[in-house]
């Protein structure tokens, strides 16, 4: 019994390390990926074709964003550095845009215009496509990025 409860804190020891260390920061965390020109290139087609009507082909968001309209909804944020994307890890991002904002947020009375896309993208999909927008930011905001998500992985 004391061998079998070693032989699982061993394997448990192991898959921690394998799932989190990373000694020389090489690494990034989370799950979107910015080293796959494939993905990269995928990316970008499924946000001029699913996101850009809205979020801008460069990333720029509507006018006036930050300001609810005539109907109480918020106008598409950017995606770009001067928005706030980037300070979201990246499983919520995914779920913001796979489930919507009301259900990543819990807050089943928030009303908003972006469509949910679980029904018209996959999982890699949307990967693919959020990987693309993080590629443009700048290299330090993408290690604010990082930062973020592994804050987020050690919860």
């Amino acid at each position: 019994m004391a061998a079998a409860s070693l032989a699982l804190a061993g394997i448990a020891a192991a898959f921690f390390w394998w799932r989190y260390a990373d000694p020389i920061g090489s690494n990034p965390p989370g799950v979107l990926r910015l080293d796959d020109p494939v993905m990269l290139h995928r990316g970008e087609q499924l946000y001029q074709s699913q996101c850009a009507s809205c979020h801008g082909e460069n990333l720029e968001g509507q006018a006036n964003w930050r300001e609810r309209g005539s109907d109480g909804r918020l106008p598409a944020p950017p995606h770009d550095e001067s928005g706030h994307t980037w300070h979201h890890p990246d499983e919520v991002l995914i779920r913001i845009t796979r489930d919507g904002v009301a259900k990543a947020a819990g807050l089943p009375d928030y009303v908003s215009s972006m469509p949910t896309f679980g029904d018209s993208l996959n999982d890699a999909d949307i990967v693919a496509v959020l990987s693309w927008i993080k590629s443009r930011w700048s290299s330090d905001i993408r290690t604010h990025h990082d930062d973020i998500n592994r804050q987020a992985n050690q919860r």
